[in-house]
């Protein structure tokens, strides 16, 4: 069951009007199906990608609020004209995915490296509660009368604390020019052990993934006239081959790696692993013997990308539960999106309990 909406008050009015036993779960771009697929219950699929637009745009502030339907690639665009992008990277653009679901989803890409990830560029959000009111949070009106961080909160609830429908975000400059330097490393394990020492050289870097074949890339962006000194003495910190990309050539690598072409079609899930560098080696010693299950670790080892086939999804969630490791997936089908040990605690039925006490969104 679907129902199209198009501004935050026809969503306030199907909130409101909800079936006792019935839960809404917003859905935008359909990009990351995992977050809405299979579901326990009645659930009502609410279409947000009707809220569409750029509200506001200053490119002197360097912010930007756009309705939550908006498709990524159209921010991208109006932010290219000035010169400035969204340094997190989100990932799923060329498949549509928007600037709401970027944000309910909490995932960033590579470039989160150098200045941080979606959480900390959401500067204000809208979004309809239990209660089918519209709630603001951002610039002075950062907390409510409960102490809610609201533009944090919403970052990363996949639907499930209420609907965004506007967001505020800042934006940066974007890099005059880059440069990749890929080094052949003989597999992930020593790939991660590189990584250790180039996220503390003396080279700062815009981005650092190991690939699944064990190769490794590390993104320079500044001056064009600078970056070639800087990859050479990037390359010396490694000793291992290596050979650096630049221009269109050098920018598909990284749009291949926020569309996820690297994923084998057989792979049908994606499912993003927070952790530490350290625990990114445990996690690799630990999935050495599922068979067609890849990783992709992102921003300096602290993000695992995961492609599972689906007849895996047992054995990888029995890893991450014995490694303590939470889980998100984007694609596949499962119960729950949520693999590894559950989230959310005292402190998320604390949350649900003021936002949502007529339940009306799925749980965590």
């Amino acid at each position: 069951m679907s129902v199209v909406t198009r501004s935050a008050e026809e969503i306030c009015e199907v909130v409101r009007d909800l079936p006792q036993g019935l839960r809404v779960l917003p859905v935008g771009g359909g990009t990351k199906p995992a977050l809405s697929g299979s579901m326990r219950g009645e659930v009502e699929l609410l279409d947000v990608s009707g809220l569409r637009g750029i509200v506001e745009y200053d490119p002197a502030e360097l912010t930007l609020t756009a309705l939550a339907g908006t498709p990524v690639s159209e921010i991208a665009d109006a932010l290219a004209e000035h010169g400035e992008y969204l340094p997190f990277d989100p990932p799923f653009v060329r498949a549509g995915a928007t600037i709401g679901g970027v944000v309910a989803s909490g995932v960033s890409g590579a470039g989160a490296l150098r200045h941080g990830g979606v959480r900390d560029f959401v500067i204000g959000v809208r979004f309809v509660d239990g209660y089918g009111r519209i709630v603001s949070g951002g610039g002075r009106v950062v907390k409510n009368a409960a102490g809610f961080d609201f533009p944090k909160l919403m970052v990363g609830s996949i639907g499930r604390l209420g609907v965004i429908t506007q967001v505020s975000l800042k934006v940066f400059p974007r890099p005059v020019a880059t440069t990749t330097v890929e080094f052949a490393l003989k597999d992930r394990r020593s790939a991660l052990a590189a990584v250790s020492v180039l996220a503390r050289g003396p080279v700062r870097l815009d981005a650092l993934d190991v690939l699944p074949d064990g190769s490794l890339l590390a993104r320079l962006g500044g001056h064009a006239e600078l970056l070639a000194a800087r990859a050479s003495r990037l390359g010396e910190a490694i000793d291992a081959p290596h050979r650096v990309h630049a221009g269109q050539g050098e920018r598909e690598l990284w749009r291949e790696a926020a569309e996820f072409g690297w994923v084998a079609p057989s792979s049908s899930t994606i499912i993003r692993v927070g952790l530490s560098l350290s625990r990114a080696r445990e996690l690799d010693r630990a999935v050495g013997d599922l068979l067609g299950v890849n990783i992709r670790y992102a921003i300096a080892g602290t993000t695992a990308w995961i492609a599972c086939p689906a007849n895996r999804l047992d054995a990888l969630d029995e890893v991450l539960l014995r490694l303590r490791l939470p889980g998100v997936m984007l694609r596949g089908e499962v119960d729950r999106p949520l693999l590894g040990p559950p989230t959310g605690g005292a402190f998320g039925a604390r949350v649900a309990d003021a936002i949502d006490p007529r339940s009306c969104f799925l749980e965590l």
